[in-house]
């Protein structure tokens, strides 16, 4: 059976499930749409959540990242999974007990303030429609290999399939997918980096098969990988590029992000009682952990059989590279995506892969090679995982699963996101706020307009993304780190913190954060500059846009601090609620009141 075919059944099988469940689970009240009732068992929601967090990110992006930057992206690893110990540690317990749908809503309520209410709404919506950017391009990437077509028509697509099961089935729906979705992707996932290990090393464990030796015995599989990349002017695999300053903010933004995104702690919500919330983090970080471990083996083993399948000869002999109109079938397959592009620039009809960037090695190419530039003018790095087992030669079913397990990773992430900005909008916009009398049906239809309504500019910013998709999502985290986060730690453990420092304290993290990513991302004009600073040169201190976030939580803190004490202190009853929340005691019903 050919390859489309196949990955037609198994994507067309899984589709089904997934629309099934939808169906089977739909939503009749707004307590199943936002919370699922509030009865899933803590393992089947430490798997949902497992799911709504792997986005496209950490299934279709990470690794490709991993690939490219390789040592300098382990912060992903270690900021995306160290989240979890702060959310089941400082906040998850303690908002389920406090018993609301929402982020927005507990930070209305703690800090008596329908002001600190909006403008948590508004953070949540920025950061959750940038977070949802980033699943629209993996939704693109794997829709458009899986039809054979453009991104755009691959992206299209994906939207009306994330519009349909989403809207329909609201958490209840949503969560009972994300299970299914949990057991396709880690399945997709594990099964080829097996194939590809035991094929490179001969080790059956991705996770020890980076380290091994190689198959036919040429050395360490990362210093043979070390040696293809500086062969071809790149920067050895295991280096260290950017600076630790980087590495240590981006690691704890994307820390304090994590334990800030609300589409992660309303999972803590679907559960019955305070201590289901605690567990559902610890099973949620052990699921995570089964593709977290896996990942920077697939990433290495990718880009090296990348490296090797473009340029299987001696750099500069004339086999070093290979033959354009020779090029195998996953390469011309990708071309069709518009995500893989070559071009023959010295008119030798081979293909060079190289970091021209490198100006001492691209000198000597041309010099001694006769090679103009690198030919390979787009490499998307969403593409790695996807493309991994058709360079490996693996069998079709292998590659087909891999799609499957690609599109439920951004479809599983981008259901959850479009809830909490569905879920902000009709819960606390517009029956916390304009229309307190808005009946629940009426709540439930605008709560599933508002979920279309995301999906449609998702999708349209989907189409010119401002990054790979893992650099989307690290922006958004950088979003809500320096938002929500220091507004719920202080609402939680600092019983002083009154309504107007934390209203202050979130709009200057958020925007300090926007500022600086729009500057440096390019976004904005600087007056003065002939050119958008979007270089290590012009960012402050060196510190790049995805880093940012862990300054603006600091700011954040600093600004609510001062304000708090420079203004009218928590009334009393507040003091004493936020003293109730931290006590080890009772289960705190999600009301919705």
């Amino acid at each position: 059976m050919d390859l489309q075919t196949l990955t037609f059944i198994v994507v067309g099988i899984t589709f089904a499930l997934y629309i099934g469940i939808a169906i089977w689970a739909r939503a009749g009240t707004t307590g199943e749409f936002y919370v699922a009732g509030g009865g899933i068992h803590p393992v089947a929601n430490g798997m949902a959540t497992g799911a709504d967090w792997m986005s496209a990110a950490s299934f279709i992006s990470m690794a490709g990242l991993i690939a490219f930057k390789g040592y300098d992206a382990s912060v992903y690893l270690m900021g995306w999974t160290g989240g979890y110990v702060l959310l089941a540690m400082l906040l998850a317990p303690y908002l389920r007990k406090f018993g609301k749908f929402t982020v927005p809503e507990f930070i209305g309520d703690r800090y008596y303030s329908q002001t600190a209410r909006i403008v948590a709404v508004i953070c949540l919506i920025v950061a959750s429609i940038t977070y949802v950017i980033g699943q629209m391009k993996g939704i693109g990437v794997a829709f458009s290999r899986f039809l054979e077509v453009d991104f755009a028509t691959g992206l299209f697509t994906g939207m009306a399939i994330v519009f349909f099961y989403a809207v329909m089935g609201g958490m209840k729906g949503i969560t009972y997918t994300q299970i299914a979705q949990y057991c396709v992707m880690i399945f997709a996932y594990t099964v080829p980096a097996v194939f590809i290990s035991l094929q490179l090393t001969g080790v059956p464990l991705p996770q020890l098969g980076l380290g091994a030796t190689m198959a036919d015995n040429s050395g360490h599989m990362l210093m043979r990988l070390n040696e293809v990349l500086a062969g071809i002017g790149f920067a050895e695999y295991t280096a260290q590029k950017g600076t630790t300053l980087n590495m240590v903010l981006l690691t704890m933004s994307l820390m304090i992000g994590t334990a800030g995104l609300p589409h992660v702690i309303v999972r803590f919500f679907t559960v019955p009682k305070v201590k289901d919330a605690r567990s559902s983090a610890g099973w949620a970080l052990v699921f995570i952990a089964l593709l977290y471990t896996t990942a920077p083996a697939v990433g290495a083993m990718a880009i090296f059989n990348l490296m090797k399948t473009v340029q299987p000869g001696e750099v500069g002999s004339p086999t070093g590279s290979l033959v354009y109109d020779e090029r195998p079938d996953w390469f011309k397959n990708w071309e069709k995506t518009g995500l893989l592009k070559y071009e023959d620039k010295n008119g030798d009809g081979r293909i060079q892969y190289y970091n021209d960037k490198n100006k001492e090695f691209a000198a000597k190419a041309e010099a001694e090679y006769g090679w103009k530039g690198n030919e390979m003018v787009k490499v998307d790095r969403d593409i790695m995982v996807l493309a991994n087992p058709e360079i490996a030669k693996l069998p079709n079913w292998v590659i087909a699963l891999v799609a499957a397990g690609g599109i439920a990773a951004a479809l599983s992430t981008a259901a959850g996101l479009l809830l909490a900005i569905a879920s902000a909008i009709s819960h606390d916009l517009l029956k916390g706020v304009f229309r307190p009398d808005i009946s629940e049906k009426s709540e439930l239809m605008a709560g599933r307009i508002a979920m279309a309504g995301a999906i449609m500019v998702a999708g349209y910013f989907g189409l010119h993304p401002p990054g790979f998709a893992a650099q989307v999502v690290a922006l958004a985290f950088g979003l809500a780190a320096s938002s929500l986060f220091p507004a719920l730690m202080m609402g939680i453990f600092n019983k002083k913190m009154n309504s107007t420092g934390a209203v202050v304290g979130m709009l200057v993290g958020l925007g300090s954060t926007l500022v600086y990513i729009f500057v440096y991302k390019g976004w904005f004009f600087v007056p003065g500059t002939n050119n958008l600073p979007n270089d290590a040169a012009h960012w402050v201190m060196g510190i790049q846009p995805e880093s940012f976030g862990a300054v603006g939580a600091l700011l954040n803190f600093i600004a609510a601090v001062v304000v708090s004490k420079m203004t009218a202190p928590v009334p009393e009853h507040i003091q004493h609620l936020v003293e109730d929340i931290r006590v080890p005691k009772g289960a705190g019903g999600a009301t919705g009141h």
